[in-house]
């Protein structure tokens, strides 16, 4: 897999919170308090998140 840039990192982790904030489900468990940019972040660290980055 290749690394993904700063930029791709950002791009990810802001689509799917969007995604999130407009109700989309989380694919982990979300903690009470937690933002949807923090679910983002956790989904893509651990490789959960539905998103593809093209080339």
């Amino acid at each position: 897999m290749a690394t993904l840039s700063k930029f791709e990192l950002a791009r990810i982790i802001g689509a799917r919170s969007l995604q999130l904030s407009y109700g989309a489900p989380p694919l982990l468990e979300v903690q009470p308090g937690e933002s949807s940019i923090d679910v983002a972040k956790h989904e893509l660290d651990t490789g959960v998140i539905p998103l593809v980055v093209m080339r």
